[in-house]
């Protein structure tokens, strides 16, 4: 019967992080789990040699490898909570409540890893990064990328408008 539970939590926990793409401070047999399939993607499709060769952007670097800049998009609230939706199996904009990701509540203006009760990866919490929107418009793209090391194995919102948008939700979560 114990296996049978533990088997189940498990599942679950892999579950979550394939809603999402990544985990933050899932139990550690979650971070088991989605270590191996990190690896078996990476190896069943490797990245092209410049971009697995490319230094992260330094902390106040918000070039993204689109070209898009933030200022250039005209964000909608209302889209960026329907892309938000993928993010709410780790997420969420609720203050104080951490799940498998930290709580994004007040996150434009905070440092990286800096939420309290939430176990983030040293590559996290020693980036220097501090969240303001054209960082967190970067980060979304890839965000392996811009912090190398990170739990979060999210792949990214590959388009510039549904960054913008997610940003402009997480500004105001209404």
């Amino acid at each position: 019967m114990k296996h049978c539970f533990q088997h189940v939590m498990l599942s679950t926990a892999t579950l979550l992080l394939a809603a999402c793409g990544g985990g933050g401070s899932a139990e550690k047999a979650a971070d088991d789990t989605a270590a191996p399939t990190a690896q078996t993607t990476t190896a069943a499709a490797p990245a092209p040699a410049a971009a697995t060769s490319a230094a992260a952007p330094t902390a106040d670097s918000t070039d993204t490898l689109d070209g898009t800049t933030l200022a250039s998009l005209t964000p909608d609230v209302a889209h960026g909570k329907t892309v938000f939706a993928q993010c709410k199996a780790c997420h969420t904009v609720e203050a104080g409540k951490n799940m498998v990701g930290p709580s994004l509540a007040g996150i434009v203006g905070r440092a990286a890893g800096s939420v309290a009760g939430f176990s983030y990866s040293n590559a996290n919490k020693n980036s220097g990064i501090t969240w303001t929107p054209e960082k967190m418009f970067q980060y979304l793209e890839k965000p392996a990328r811009v912090v190398p090391g990170t739990k979060m194995a999210f792949a990214g919102l590959s388009k510039a408008q549904d960054r913008a948008d997610v940003i402009a939700y997480l500004k105001a979560p209404n």
